[in-house]
């Protein structure tokens, strides 16, 4: 460690101060790595497939092998901080994602990219957990709500310019760039936190950690094995290539919740699910982010292939839902926290349900003004309406102490439900795997798509309104004065609910900082 780390303790670091500026730029950088490739590799899919000459199946693979792994092992990567350090986990992680990124753009064929998008998530699931755990480890208590807020904001800001930068790369260098970009970030990033930010760990956690890679493993063969059968069933059918490969992943699945129940450190404890509230809200989760991850990934086809926009111009296009959410989550949030829950995701739904029944209008020689447009704006304003008191009633639902892992829960659930619908939604909708490259098949079979995710939109907003009653948090387990209330008040990524390690009361900020408090995955989570 460098003098002017030794300068500051852990935990002492002022977010006024230079190395506090530092400490701040590196989880910016790390976690914007992947918020950007969250929203830009959307966008490179049809130049992708021309390119290597794929079929749907590939474009599908190429979302959904990265989920995969990133779903399966953030929970994981937040302990793997806890037990050996924050700072090497983050600076593992941010190099593993760039090498992976290399791989991806060097792919010379359709296995290599979905290969190397697979280990992009293991390195995915490192860095996203970890950005936040160095600012919560790292921060004096009184700066540390302020530094949360800034690295939230400014991930958001990322994830808002996704889209533009990856439509611009694609259109310019090549959909290659598109993982490229990652390298030069990487480099930036790795030498200021090896430079400025202190290492921080558990201080008692290998008297009390344990590791779940049996549940890490078991949950990620789980989720392979159906996300396989359920992209390769519009070719193969009811064929025994397809049939079992999702009857081994339900059996793993059931193998992993047995696993869960059993073991003495288990990264999804069943016990947590027992508080009704908590579970209620991660099935509006399901729910919501299954659609958002369908849409999200035909829209951009649908803009390509049938509207005629380059990459730039669909990127550009999505813009309004992300810069709603940036502009007004906050909002957003203190209205939830007045009205309570119900109404907002309950409404939240319905209006996102609309925005992509709306979307259905974005055919042919489509105006952006009249047909895209407020489809977009309808879908955003949806969204700012429900994805911030989503986070909220998470955080609420559960007593400080968990506050951090119902996070985590909570944003796993969501990446699942996404890889799931990207990998369903062709099958439901009748999509054939060179369906997208014709501009009348594609769009039949988006109007086919759209009222599937609404649905789906529909049911989640069904489910809040008999379920969550605006009392609940006032009346549920915690007691209002031991409950958090979220830090992260900028909402913007698309393909899950942030994470988020809640803002304890007073009296509990006061207290000096406990290491990985407020972390998914970390035994020490708020």
């Amino acid at each position: 460690m460098s003098a002017r780390q030794e300068s500051t303790a852990p935990g002492g670091v002022r977010l006024t101060s230079a190395q506090g500026r530092w400490v701040l730029a590196t989880a910016v950088l790390g976690s914007g790595m992947a918020m950007l490739d969250s929203t830009v590799v959307n966008v490179a899919l049809p130049r992708i497939g021309e390119d290597l000459n794929a079929d749907l199946a590939v474009l599908q693979w190429t979302v959904t092998a990265y989920m995969l792994t990133l779903s399966s092992l953030i929970l994981l990567g937040g302990a793997l901080g806890d037990r050996f350090g924050r700072r090497r986990v983050f600076v593992i992680g941010v190099v593993w994602f760039a090498a992976a990124s290399l791989l991806c753009g060097l792919a010379p064929h359709a296995g290599v990219l979905i290969a190397a998008r697979a280990l992009q998530g293991v390195g995915g699931a490192l860095l996203t957990p970890g950005s936040l755990a160095l600012i919560q480890a790292v921060f004096h208590p009184d700066d540390r709500a302020r530094a949360v807020g800034a690295w939230s904001g400014l991930g958001g800001v990322a994830a808002a310019v996704g889209p533009f930068i990856g439509g611009w790369l694609v259109d310019g260098a090549g959909w290659r760039w598109v993982f490229f970009l990652n390298v030069p970030l990487a480099a930036v990033c790795v030498p200021v936190a090896l430079r400025h930010v202190p290492e921080t760990r558990e201080r008692d956690a290998r008297e009390r950690r344990g590791f779940d890679v049996p549940g890490a493993v078991l949950g990620a063969l789980a989720l392979a094995g159906v996300t396989y059968a359920l992209i390769a069933a519009p070719d193969g059918g009811a064929s025994p290539g397809v049939i079992l490969p999702a009857v081994i992943g339900v059996l793993l699945g059931v193998l992993f919740l047995q696993v869960e129940r059993r073991s003495p450190d288990p990264m999804l404890p069943p016990a947590i699910f027992g508080i009704r509230l908590f579970s209620v809200v991660n099935v509006v989760t399901v729910c919501v982010y299954a659609a958002f991850g369908g849409f999200f990934f035909l829209a951009v086809l649908q803009l390509q292939v049938v509207v005629g926009y380059s990459a730039l111009q669909a990127g550009t296009a999505l813009l309004p839902t992300t810069v709603l959410m940036l502009l007004l989550s906050a909002r957003s949030g203190a209205l939830g926290q007045r009205i309570g829950p119900r109404i907002p995701l309950t409404v939240g739904p319905l209006l996102c349900a609309a925005g992509m029944l709306l979307m259905t209008r974005a055919g042919r020689g489509a105006s952006y003004l009249t047909d895209v447009l407020p489809a977009l704006v309808v879908l955003g304003a949806g969204m700012v309406t429900l994805v911030a008191p989503l986070t909220s009633t998470v955080l609420a639902s559960v007593d400080v102490d968990r506050a951090g892992l119902a996070s985590g829960i909570n944003n796993a659930a969501a990446r699942a439900a996404s890889l799931m619908a990207v990998a369903a939604l062709p099958l439901l909708a009748g999509i054939g795997p060179e369906a997208y490259r014709s501009a009348d098949e594609f769009g039949a079979a988006f109007r086919r798509a759209m009222p599937l995710c609404a649905g789906i939109l529909v049911v989640g907003g069904l489910i809040a309104w008999l379920t969550v009653r605006t009392p609940a948090l006032r009346a549920a387990e915690p007691a209002p004065a031991e409950r958090c209330h979220p830090e992260c008040v900028y909402h913007c990524g698309v393909s899950a609910p942030p994470l988020d390690p809640g803002e304890a009361p007073a009296l509990e900020a006061e207290r000096p900082p406990a290491g990985g408090e407020g972390l998914p995955g970390g035994s020490g989570s708020r």
